[in-house]
């Protein structure tokens, strides 16, 4: 390739073409970006008669399209190509730079998947393939990639499919899930995750300038308008945001049937270095606390579900870890057949069955079917 680039360099006539079909084949990832830096910069070169070499390389390689200028990439979906240059995307010039800081190799796998669900965290990321797979929509068989954008940027990545003229340049059909907090809490919640001190009043805003809400403070309508506001930040053509039904992950699993389980999961989480080193059982770790929370099982959904997610807002347990703890409890009861398809579908929250529902093909909440067979209900691709 480099003795083709000095030939198309020293030519003086005709127009400089290079076509690579697929470089990576044969390429260690690190290798990979070195061919990719050194191409752009033979592409940026001006010949004596005053051409650029056009560079045309066909690529499968997330690491490839991660060091690639977003300029530069064309993401060619159903026979279609879509240029992802300025002027061609609903991205701005802040989102292409940011893009080009934070799209990495793991987060490019959305340019080649079938569908995409952005999250915003590791949560997210480690439970949403798991629920899928348990539902019967197995992210791997549909070509689906799960992209966690750590919290910020969910918009900026669900531009890049976004086209600024859908009416000439067609639309790419890929669907993709934005998956959102909606961040107001219960009126409960600010004393059992210890934003305030027992007893004390929650500061007005203003003049207080704490971030967090509470659904007192809302207006039915205006926490209508909060929710469609987080959705408009990043929707249009094929493009979806679900925002939480109450608050964020954690409590809505707990609000919506999954309290026990992810009670559990926090348990273990807290108790997680204990548990590796020798000293605690995960059965005992569990048993320790099954008391209180039994006690807490009577107060209702929506201090229970606070009580939960205090395990991890107040307490400290790691999200991640109490994901991976959650995720190992369902697979156990899915084998010990305390738990189906059916089951853990009418305890999940309505959001999180509507974006995997999105990604891959609908999931209803069992009704009186649900005593059927899966395929008979409908609930099969």
């Amino acid at each position: 390739m480099a003795c083709e680039l000095l030939l198309l360099a020293a030519e003086s006539d005709g127009f400089p073409l290079l076509l690579i079909e697929e470089p990576e084949a044969h390429l260690h990832p690190q290798r990979q970006l070195r061919l990719m830096a050194f191409l752009q910069a033979q592409a940026a070169k001006e010949r004596a008669d005053g051409q650029h070499i056009q560079i045309i390389v066909t690529t499968h390689s997330p690491s490839i399209a991660s060091d690639l200028c977003l300029d530069n990439l064309v993401l060619i979906e159903r026979g279609r190509g879509f240029p992802l240059r300025k002027g061609a995307t609903k991205l701005d010039n802040s989102d292409y730079s940011f893009l080009e800081r934070f799209l990495d190799a793991t987060k490019s796998n959305l340019f080649f998947a079938r569908g995409v669900m952005i999250v915003e965290g590791d949560a997210e990321n480690i439970l949403m393939p798991v629920f899928a797979r348990l539902l019967n929509r197995n992210f791997a068989e549909y070509g689906v990639s799960v992209v966690n954008v750590g919290g910020v940027g969910l918009g900026r990545y669900a531009r890049i499919f976004m086209r600024t003229n859908p009416m000439e340049d067609g639309i790419v059909s890929v669907p993709v899930a934005c998956v959102t907090d909606l961040d107001v809490m219960p009126d409960c919640a600010p004393e059992i995750v210890k934003k305030v001190k027992p007893g004390e009043e929650i500061p007005k805003r203003p003049p207080s300038r704490r971030q967090w809400r509470v659904k007192g403070e809302f207006s039915s309508t205006e926490l209508a308008k909060r929710r469609q506001s987080r959705i408009d930040k990043a929707s249009g053509q094929n493009v979806r945001t679900f925002v939480a039904d109450e608050w964020t992950l954690e409590y809505d699993l707990a609000f919506s049937g999954l309290a026990k389980e992810v009670w559990e999961a926090a348990v273990l989480a807290l108790a997680d270095e204990r548990i590796h080193n020798g000293t605690m059982t995960r059965d005992n770790a569990v048993k320790e606390r099954a008391a209180e929370f039994a006690a807490l099982s009577e107060l209702g959904a929506e201090v229970l579900g606070s009580h939960v997610y205090a395990k991890f807002e107040a307490d400290g347990a790691s999200k991640a870890i109490g994901a991976q703890y959650l995720a190992d409890l369902l697979e156990k009861a899915f084998e010990k057949g305390t738990l189906n398809a059916d089951g853990l579908c009418s305890k999940l929250p309505d959001y999180v069955l509507d974006a995997i529902g999105y990604v891959t093909s609908p999931l209803v909440r069992p009704g009186p079917l649900s005593s059927m067979p899966a395929a008979v209900a409908g609930r099969l691709p």
